[in-house]
């Protein structure tokens, strides 16, 4: 191990996604470089996700209140350069607010990610149709530039946590396997259609204990409203903190997502995950950690060949706006049956 380079800070401030591939990796880091500290500078939101990792803390910025512009980071640098003093920075976000704040952070090395903005825009081009690297690994690869190569290839993950009397009341009897559905994206271009996602729900809520994951009042709302309507289903959206939501999923079979947030989230506590993908696809190198290729359902390309269009998801052509129909809900319920 490099002796020069033992404290590192790690900045991932993003989407929520984005920060949860960080953790499979910082895990792997640390248990292979076992004197390595870490300190994460990312939203508060995302604590909860790095709590159990050994010689792993958290240091939260406020982007959208008094770290905002760029008086804000430099505020924040100034403050983070009064507790702390780095050996190394590892730049996992590659934007113009962290080469701000690398500007300001003291440290002997900094290295920021290579995203593959070329490849990404060739693929989404039609220029070529191959898998590119992954997120994790580009994110292993920063690791790598500063003395620190790790594998990925044998990951560990938490054991599920005991729920709580709370949690377990929310939950009621759970007799049978229990599936997560986060049926949301940010962007339409990644969401299965709502009524498709219904007959998934209503197959699936049969047999098994559903639980419903989301945020936002309008999603609250669709929700609450399946809930209602199905057997075996709960909405968790809106009534929990994220570490309340952080031990329900630990506890799943399997979690339903998009190319989204949650499916991330559940990949990084060890949790089979199913994706459904729209116009992104996961050659871009989003696809949950550590999953086997066949647990993303894609469009069909024979359709609809210009997918993936966009990184994304936010950009497609006319016509290209339901290509997620053309995976039927029978292929969703059989992929997830044959798992459990």
């Amino acid at each position: 191990m490099p002796q020069s380079e033992k404290h590192i800070l790690v900045i991932r401030l993003s989407a929520m996604g984005d920060v949860a591939m960080v953790v499979p990796v910082l895990r792997a880091l640390t248990s292979q470089y076992k004197t390595l500290k870490i300190s994460v500078l990312t939203k508060p939101l995302f604590k909860a996700f790095f709590k159990d990792i050994e010689n792993v803390e958290v240091i939260t910025a406020d982007v959208k209140g008094k770290h905002k512009g760029f008086l804000g980071l430099y505020n924040l640098a100034r403050t983070i350069n009064k507790s702390y003093k780095f050996d190394a920075v590892a730049d996992l976000h590659g934007v113009i607010r962290s080469k701000v704040l690398k500007q300001f952070i003291s440290s002997k090395r900094t290295v920021s990610i290579n995203k593959g903005r070329k490849e990404k825009k060739q693929l989404t081009s039609g220029e070529f149709f191959k898998p590119l690297k992954t997120t994790h690994q580009r994110y292993a690869d920063v690791f790598e530039a500063l003395g620190f190569t790790i594998s990925l290839s044998n990951p560990i993950f938490p054991s599920p946590v005991k729920l709580n009397e709370k949690l377990n009341k929310a939950l009621g009897s759970r007799g049978n396997e229990t599936i997560g559905i986060a049926p949301f994206a940010a962007h339409d271009g990644k969401m299965y259609p709502l009524d498709l996602m219904e007959e998934v729900i209503k197959s699936l809520s049969t047999n098994y204990k559903i639980i419903f994951f989301g945020g936002g009042k309008k999603e609250i709302d669709i929700l609450d409203n399946w809930e209602n309507l199905y057997e075996n289903t709960i909405s968790v959206a809106g009534k929990l903190s994220m570490d309340e939501e952080l031990a329900i999923i630990s506890n799943l079979d399997v979690m339903l997502s998009m190319d989204s947030g949650n499916g991330h989230v559940a990949a990084m506590l060890g949790v089979k995950v199913i994706t459904l993908w729209g116009v992104t696809h996961p050659y871009a190198g989003f696809a949950p950690f550590n999953q086997p290729n066949g647990y993303a359902l894609t469009s069909d390309r024979n359709q609809f060949p210009l997918i993936p269009t966009s990184v994304y998801g936010n950009k497609y052509p006319d016509g290209y706006d339901e290509v997620m129909k053309s995976i039927v809900p029978k292929t969703v319920v059989d992929k997830i049956k044959s798992i459990l």
